[in-house]
């Protein structure tokens, strides 16, 4: 019987076999195997493995920016409709003007940013709003801004690329902005603790729920 021999001085690359990846993931699995392949084959070898562990890793991030899209559909909508309807003038109108305007473009991005990935944005969810005046929105509006804010802290450890984990960061300051913007017009404190809470998933899409209409 002829013994099946993976002798480092038998590898065509066998630098490769020498790398080390830590964790237990399926894309971790994957890229291991890639690197054995191409240790053992060549370097041509590697083109499919590396593609199917990339696109296992980048399918967390698609699932995370779609839940944040979900979000900013909801945030975007309800400010495009407190334009009309919450009653607001003067530097209140300015600010609703201005969160729309970035909730917009918070939409904008993540969609685009899903569609680099390669992954399929989420469609709007169809929304209702109950509120019957000026104080009730923003009294809503507070409650939105805080829990979109407590929304991204609570799913950036998830997130696996830098560059999607930098993107989710410069949107919720923006969030949090927003927030302390609200809370002042509502008399409250911007920044009523020292630390932000998190919230995970399951928490925010319950608080949310009330909002969406099936």
């Amino acid at each position: 019987m002829t013994e099946l021999k993976t002798a480092t001085d038998q590898m065509v690359h066998p630098e490769l076999a020498s790398i080390e990846i830590d964790g237990q993931e399926r894309s971790d699995f994957l890229m291991k195997g890639a690197l054995a392949a191409g240790a053992i084959f060549g370097l041509g070898a590697i083109s499919p493995f590396v593609r199917n562990a990339v696109a296992a890793s980048d399918q967390g991030d698609i699932e995370i920016l779609n839940y944040a899209l979900t979000l900013e559909f909801l945030e975007s909508a309800f400010y495009k409709e407190g334009l009309k309807r919450a009653g607001a003038s003067g530097a209140l109108k300015e600010l609703i003007t201005t969160i729309s305007t970035d909730e917009d473009a918070h939409v904008a991005a993540l969609t685009q940013t899903i569609k680099d990935l390669g992954g399929k944005p989420v469609k709007a969810p169809k929304v209702k709003f109950e509120y019957a005046d000026t104080a009730a929105f923003t009294a809503l509006a507070q409650t939105l801004e805080d829990t979109g804010v407590s929304a991204y802290n609570g799913v950036a450890p998830e997130i696996k690329s830098k560059d999607v984990l930098a993107a989710a960061g410069s949107i919720v300051q923006v969030e949090a902005r927003h927030a302390a913007a609200i809370r002042l017009q509502n008399g409250d404190s911007p920044s009523p603790d020292a630390f932000d809470p998190t919230l995970s998933q399951e928490e925010v899409l319950k608080a949310v729920q009330p909002f969406l209409v099936k």
